[in-house]
């Protein structure tokens, strides 16, 4: 368990090192690979996708990670070309909540249904950081920071999966699924108020 969170702690070392105001940061690869990293509804569903993952066990400890950046970068390419998708931001939101619940109550579904739940999601976090690849000085170098940047977020959730061989690991993870759930609220209600 020590290994797990130091190897997390370390992940999120960079964010509390950056001593730079996000707008002042280089563009590029930097910008791109902060921008997950500094929203925390990004963070806790791209967490709690790794953790469903490693809950629900092979092959979709694998998939759903995969998943998501693959269907992300679908996204980016609507938020480039200006295509709308309403309401992105509740999306993004309701990923938080919706995958916190999940872990939460470690819910077991098809493969191709958490598949499913998992690129509806990816689709609005990848719209979201294609709108602001045109803004950005290297938009290649952007979109290869965010994908890595989900990427690594994934595979801290499915470390802090791997919890659940300890005898009281299931429970913090399901307990860790409702903080997630209750983050993402706190971001709906913002976004509703």
């Amino acid at each position: 368990m020590f290994r797990v969170l130091f190897s997390l702690a370390l992940l999120l070392a960079p964010m509390l090192a950056q001593a730079h105001e996000v707008t002042a940061m280089g563009r590029g690869f930097t910008t791109g690979f902060m921008h997950p990293l500094l929203g925390l509804d990004h963070v806790l569903a791209m967490l709690a996708v790794g953790i469903w993952g490693a809950q629900l066990g092979r092959p979709a400890i694998w998939i759903l990670p995969v998943t998501f950046p693959l269907v992300m970068a679908f996204g980016g390419v609507a938020g480039v070309l200006g295509l709308p998708l309403p309401a992105v931001e509740v999306g993004i939101a309701l990923s938080a909540v919706v995958l916190g619940v999940l872990v939460a109550l470690r819910k077991e579904v098809p493969l191709a249904a958490a598949m499913g739940v998992v690129a509806v999601f990816a689709l609005c976090h990848g719209h979201a950081h294609g709108t602001e690849i045109p803004h950005a000085a290297n938009p290649a170098t952007f979109a290869l920071g965010f994908v890595l940047a989900t990427g690594l977020l994934h595979t801290a959730g499915i470390a802090l999966g791997t919890l659940n061989v300890l005898d009281r690991g299931m429970q913090i993870l399901r307990a860790g699924g409702g903080v997630i759930a209750l983050g993402g609220l706190y971001y709906l209600l913002l976004l509703v108020r």
